[in-house]
């Protein structure tokens, strides 16, 4: 099942380690099947208040998500960025192609109930 890294980024800094972050980052997710999905763009907020932006990047499954944040190579450019830009990173199980509300919504009323 995929799975995906997503950052909410915030204040971000201008600084030339934030693109030597970006040219390096690429190399650091093939080898795991990263891919960006997301990478920044403005957001249309429909609903609440959402300062800063997004990136989502998606990997075949948790462990190679888990390898990638793990792995050396990611972890000598990490700095470069989290130096610069506030935000938050998340590694997130997706759901898959069967996947129904409704199955969650009963689960939720069983636990309530219990």
């Amino acid at each position: 099942m995929s799975a995906y890294g997503f950052a909410h980024l915030r204040a971000r800094r201008p600084h030339p380690e934030i693109l030597e972050y970006l040219e390096r980052i690429q190399a650091t997710l093939d080898p795991f099947a990263g891919r960006f999905v997301i990478h920044g763009p403005p957001v249309e907020v429909v609903e609440g208040e959402w300062p800063g932006t997004m990136v989502l990047i998606e990997f075949p499954d948790m462990d190679r998500a888990r390898a990638w944040y793990r792995s050396p190579e990611y972890q000598a450019i990490l700095r470069l960025r989290a130096d610069h830009v506030d935000g938050d990173l998340l590694l997130i199980e997706g759901v898959g192609p069967d996947y129904d509300p409704r199955e969650r919504a009963a689960k939720l009323r069983a636990e309530s109930a219990a």
